[in-house]
């Protein structure tokens, strides 16, 4: 990945011991998502300091967090401790993270902006992770963001993601909802405001 959104660039984004850059409020499209994800183990890439994951844990869900920033997931713990859930972390770059094939009721990809060939290799691999009639959860800023800059990642707008392009990243994936849209999005610091975002949502064909 570039220096920019390396590890030693979120840690230190995410150093301060009492702000969670994005909140501790899971996203709203994942809230909006969760009642239709299969019961069963849960992965979610590059995720920060864990409002995702500990808002999957609440539901039962089993989740393991994925992130590069070892600060990041010190405060998904903390903050998994707080809510008295439980989740299990993985300190791993995406480029080098396997996804076990077949292992995976539902994967989530809340604003895991990457480079065009990592995200492509991880886009493929998730789709393979999930079991039959698991579910990708995805939400990512999308071209049109670069006119808002309330968010994401605007000193690299060729990470931005459209819909077109990364709907057919997920093989064997049937979606149910393939969209982009405007929408206030009020995430902590880090996304505050008026924003065009991607949101998928599909399931494995059986």
């Amino acid at each position: 990945m570039p220096a920019l959104f390396g590890s030693d660039f979120w840690n230190h984004r995410y150093q301060s011991d009492d702000n969670y850059v994005f909140g501790t409020t899971p996203n709203d499209f994942l809230v909006e998502c969760t009642p239709h994800l299969p019961l069963g183990p849960v992965l979610c890439l590059a995720e920060g300091e864990g409002r995702n994951a500990v808002h999957l844990a609440r539901h039962g869900y089993d989740v393991t967090a994925v992130d590069q920033s070892s600060i990041g997931l010190q405060k998904a713990r903390d903050l998994a401790a707080k809510d008295g859930v439980s989740i299990t972390t993985t300190l791993a770059d995406l480029a080098d993270f396997e996804i076990t094939p077949s292992t995976w009721s539902a994967i989530v990809s809340i604003f895991c902006h990457l480079p065009s060939s990592l995200r492509q290799a991880v886009h493929t691999r998730a789709a393979a992770g999930l079991i039959p009639g698991g579910m990708i959860v995805l939400e990512a800023y999308s071209p049109a963001q670069v006119n808002f800059k309330t968010g994401g990642p605007l000193a690299a707008p060729e990470l931005l993601m459209s819909l077109e392009t990364v709907r057919q990243e997920f093989p064997g994936i049937e979606w149910d909802i393939a969209r982009s849209i405007e929408r206030e999005v009020i995430e902590g610091s880090g996304h505050t405001g008026l924003a065009a975002v991607t949101q998928l949502r599909g399931r494995r064909s059986l």
